[in-house]
């Protein structure tokens, strides 16, 4: 067999082997991304397990509270305690102002709780924290890919803007309720879970529903 033609033969199955390589690596990296992010179908899992059992029913919810023996709590009174249903972005703060709604810093919630509920066990951990000049390490439930620029204040800003009328028709909401189209009701989770999947068919529905830009750059650069 002449020599060039076995070169030949050489060059080509290597073209071929590479090719290959490259296409698994290409199909795993776009299957990775695609199956790690949860489908609606199947669930998203439950709530992961936070350093701190923050009960956003008693923060931001406004039903009767119900311990775990299924029993109504009481208050100092001996009625009923309820949520005291506080608005989202009375914690997370920085939501109407950048790009992440950010978790509040132990700061920020030392402000209530250095005089309120001093003597509840997740309160002590918050405590500890604030007296040793430690963050609290929460564990993040919601993540986009590296590639996807979410920008939480033009949402709230346009959800919410006084008088504005939507063009699906709806008035303007309330940032909570902004909240809830992708992070669900939080307010009566017990324990917060994903509950959208966030892939990129969902954030372009709700685009084209409301009138908003749909190409590529809006959310890619």
């Amino acid at each position: 067999v002449p020599v060039k033609k076995i070169t030949a033969l050489l060059l080509i199955s290597g073209a071929l082997g590479l090719g290959g390589i490259l296409t698994v690596l290409l199909v795993a990296f776009v299957g990775r991304a695609w199956w790690t992010t949860p489908f609606d179908v199947a669930g998203f899992g439950g709530a992961p397990e936070q350093p701190i059992a923050f009960p956003h029913t008693v923060h931001a919810g406004v039903d009767v509270l119900v311990d775990e023996d299924g029993n109504a709590r009481l208050d100092s009174a001996g009625a009923h305690a309820s949520g005291v249903g506080m608005d989202c972005t009375f914690c997370h703060r920085n939501v109407t102002k950048g790009a992440a709604a950010s978790v509040p810093p132990v700061e920020q919630c030392i402000f209530c709780h250095k005089s309120i509920g001093k003597d509840l066990p997740e309160v002590e951990k918050l405590l500890d924290a604030w007296n040793n000049g430690q963050p609290v390490l929460w564990e993040r439930v919601h993540r986009l890919p590296d590639t996807v620029r979410f920008v939480h204040e033009a949402h709230i800003r346009f959800f919410t803007q006084p008088g504005n009328l939507l063009p699906s028709g709806e008035q303007a909401m309330t940032a909570s309720n902004v909240c809830s189209t992708c992070h669900g009701n939080v307010a009566h989770m017990p324990e917060v879970k994903q509950m959208e999947s966030l892939k990129m068919g969902f954030c372009v529905d709700c685009h084209r529903d409301y009138g908003a830009p749909t190409d590529c750059t809006t959310c890619h650069y």
